[in-house]
């Protein structure tokens, strides 16, 4: 259940965002959602609609991107990118890596209509 306290990161970020802009409501919310985070799309996607409901952010669509999990080795410091479950090294066998890239979870862009945009 920890998705219900991230969508409402993102509701309390889209909304402060979108009235500094004077939007009249937002339409679309770009995020980037590493593969390491735990976070499922769906669950967001689920409190989403009902938290938003008489927001700026009602209605609005949300889009996820998932880049994979990018690890270092620090034995013999090859990248690789981590296919499905956590495994060592390719090159090396070592479990001592670290993450390059994967964990990220932040919004990236939001869509805002103003009340004198056409839709």
């Amino acid at each position: 259940m920890h998705e219900l306290p991230v969508t409402e990161d993102i509701l309390r970020i889209a909304c402060e965002e979108a009235a500094k802009h004077g939007a009249a409501r937002v339409s679309d919310i770009y995020m980037t959602i590493g593969q390491f985070s735990s976070i499922v799309d769906d669950s967001v996607q689920f409190f989403w609609d009902h938290i938003s409901q008489g927001t700026l952010c009602e209605g609005a669509k949300l889009h996820f991107e998932r880049p994979p999990a990018v690890l270092h080795c620090n034995q013999c410091a090859r990248e690789f990118e981590l296919q499905d479950e956590l495994l060592p090294c390719p090159n090396c066998a070592s479990f001592d890596l670290s993450v390059i890239s994967g964990d990220e979870m932040q919004v990236d862009h939001i869509d805002i209509v103003k009340e004198d945009d056409h839709d």
